[in-house]
């Protein structure tokens, strides 16, 4: 593939980003409302220059690492873009309308971030300004040989994995609905132009210092890590059933679920010393409280799985990415994200 400007040592013209707090670069700082930041200290503390810019980590997150593997810029946050000025240069360099709260179900975090499904609203605005400014053969050209990531889901599986078991439904029909509402997200994406999708899977949502703190013995909380299978599971045979239907698209799916277990029970051999207990946070282990300027945190971040209750350790995103972009089955497949993007 031959490419000019910028980008001419990126193996594809540009990143789009969509999804939670996995990947969030910095919309929400955008959200005056919202309570769901992190613009502030300690996040940020291993960034370029200390800088708190709104990722969710002591430092770079998946979505800083996947561009840098595929050679593009970071995308840029949509709504720190101007409305009403011409962005086709910054649109066709990539954007990420991830947004740290966001779900797959429209009422999870409702007010507090953007929704996946207004984030697709949003890539359907950004479509629009380059069909007028490219028209629409040039626009979809571009669009499809671009890498299209989404990084969804957790935040209704925690959610799930902290309800009262008597009055939640089962976790196979509370997945299966999750699919089903993704199934239609996904399609509209393809609609507006998305041939290239990596899907990154949940990782084990039940060890997650939050939920772990909440068990009497620490260990990791069961029914958020089998849910997060079973969706991983589901994901993965709706994007599969997708690629039958539409013979242009393409897909990488990584289970961050298996890839983390592995860190999570085998820790010594991936330079892991702390598995259970977060670096940043008040309480106990560090898990009472969210990486506040008033939380403490550790010193060796890059021994830690966790930065704060919820979120990896740049370490961890950093390690998960790579295994993403030229990894192997059984943690990612058909093909892993280098294959997808040639």
């Amino acid at each position: 593939m031959h490419h000019t400007g910028a980008n001419a040592q990126g193996l594809v013209p540009a990143l789009y980003v969509l999804g939670d707090s996995l990947v969030d670069v910095g919309n929400n700082n955008h959200l005056e409302l919202s309570l769901v930041k992190a613009d502030f200290p300690h996040n940020g503390i291993d960034y370029p220059g200390k800088k708190a810019t709104g990722r969710f980590s002591n430092g770079y997150n998946f979505a800083d690492f996947m561009a840098q593997n595929l050679g593009v810029p970071t995308s840029i946050p949509y709504l720190s873009l101007s409305p009403d000025s011409n962005n086709t240069d910054e649109y066709l360099a990539g954007v990420s309308f991830a947004s740290g709260g966001a779900g797959v179900l429209n009422n999870t975090n409702s007010g507090k971030c953007i929704s996946f499904d207004e984030q697709i609203d949003y890539f359907a605005t950004v479509y629009g300004v380059l069909v007028q400014q490219l028209g629409a053969e040039k626009t979809l050209d571009h669009l499809s040989k671009s890498i299209f990531a989404v990084v969804i889901g957790s935040n209704e599986l925690i959610k799930y994995a902290k309800s009262d078991p008597a009055t939640s439904t089962s976790p196979e029909d509370f997945v299966a609905s999750l699919v089903a509402t993704l199934q239609d997200q996904l399609k509209r994406m393809y609609n507006t132009g998305a041939r290239r999708f990596v899907f990154i899977g949940t990782g084990p949502v039940g060890c997650c210092p939050a939920l772990r703190e909440r068990n009497e013995t620490k260990e990791c909380n069961e029914v958020g890590n089998d849910v997060s299978t079973l969706y991983n599971r589901g994901v993965s045979s709706l994007l599969n059933e997708m690629k039958e239907s539409e013979v242009d698209m393409s897909y990488s799916f990584f289970d961050t679920n298996k890839a983390v277990l592995q860190y999570i029970s085998q820790p010594s051999n991936y330079g892991f010393q702390e598995v259970a207990d977060a670096c940043c946070g008040l309480g106990d282990m560090n898990a009472k409280i969210a990486c506040l300027p008033i939380s403490t945190y550790c010193s060796n971040r890059s021994d830690h799985i966790f930065w704060d209750y919820y979120h990896p350790t740049e370490t961890t995103a950093r390690m998960v990415t790579s295994v993403a972009f030229d990894g192997s089955a059984p943690f990612v497949y058909p093909i892993n994200i280098k294959q997808l993007s040639i």
